[in-house]
């Protein structure tokens, strides 16, 4: 009889499977943020990457800058990188409050091209906050919760470095959200990392972290982002240095069919190689009626090797270290 090779186990010894720790938006009482970080004497920078969103990228930065920079000073800093953008984006974003940079003139030897993750990359390097949070610019139903209950562990909870939010995303125009998620992300975790697999929405664009963590830390390019991301995360600090939280609904543009299937396919690629597993470099997604469409996976140096690498900027440029830059101009209190 021929003797079988006994698989290897998924699960590594230092990997725990307790639940990734939830949270509420309404858990932490928005007086007791503003007191926290005051006290910590922290800069929180909110960041949106935005690629053609002139309908709703005003609406989203201008809901952070009303309530959460000018109000109570929460926010210090809404920065909008404009990642190629052929419409107004840019235009807009500036005219709600945001700081606007444009994703081209910000480190482009090193990042080059368009793409989630370059965008994400980028805007880290020009942020000038402690605290880094990212959202989407594609949000119709956007409310300041999205940012504070982000915030609640990372200003009330020592040993949590790293926020990911969830929430509904009732059907909209016949289709509803998450179907990359579900189809994809959640069952390749469940697979590869079943440490976090009760992460509920592993590709969320509402999430977060400090800059302590991230700076450290490699940024795929393109849409597998999010997942490396959280896989990076989990090793760094572990899954008890992450915490998701329920930002209740959410309603947003729901892409088609023909646009997941390359995502879900960055998705892929990004787990595979986390879970160190040889892959097709590049990949060639093949579907009927489509051309083949060809997606390379490549990733984006830890933010911390490169400042070493580079002289710091100047104070009138992007990506200013935060504990040396002056106030942002734009920035009320």
């Amino acid at each position: 009889m021929m003797n079988r090779r006994s698989p290897p186990s998924i699960i590594a010894p230092a990997r725990s499977v307790t639940p990734i720790a939830t949270r509420h938006y309404r858990d932490i009482p928005l007086r007791r943020l503003v007191a926290a970080k005051s006290e910590q004497e922290l800069r929180v920078s909110v960041c949106i990457p935005a690629h053609d969103e002139e309908a709703t990228v005003g609406g989203v930065v201008g809901k952070i800058r009303r309530w959460l920079v000018d109000r109570v000073g929460l926010v210090d800093e809404v920065l909008v990188v404009d990642d190629h953008s052929g419409d107004r984006t840019a235009a807009v974003a500036e005219a709600a409050g945001a700081r606007v940079v444009s994703a081209a003139d910000v480190l482009s030897d090193v990042a080059g091209g368009s793409g989630k993750g370059e965008a994400l990359w980028r805007s880290l390097y020009a942020a000038r906050g402690d605290i880094v949070l990212w959202c989407d610019a594609d949000i119709s139903d956007f409310g300041s919760r999205f940012i504070v209950g982000l915030l609640g562990p990372l200003l009330t909870e020592p040993d949590v470095s790293f926020v990911k939010g969830y929430y509904e995303r009732p059907v909209w125009g016949g289709a509803g959200g998450g179907r990359t998620t579900e189809l994809m992300a959640r069952p390749v975790l469940a697979t590869l990392f079943p440490h976090l697999s009760t992460i509920v929405q592993p590709l969320s664009g509402e999430f977060g972290g400090r800059r302590e963590l991230l700076e450290l830390l490699p940024f795929v390019r393109g849409y597998g982002v999010d997942i490396a991301l959280l896989i990076d995360v989990a090793d760094a600090v572990g899954p008890a240095g992450i915490v998701q939280v329920d930002l209740g609904t959410r309603v947003h543009r729901n892409r088609s069919l023909d646009e997941l299937g390359p995502q879900a396919l960055t998705v892929l690629q990004a787990a595979l190689d986390r879970a160190g597993v040889r892959a097709a470099n590049p990949a060639t997604l093949l579907r009927p009626g489509h051309p083949p469409l060809v997606r390379s996976f490549s990733e984006l140096p830890p933010l911390a090797t490169l400042r070493r690498a580079l002289p710091p900027p100047a104070d009138d440029e992007p990506g200013t270290d935060p504990r040396s830059a002056p106030p942002v101009a734009t920035v009320g209190r």
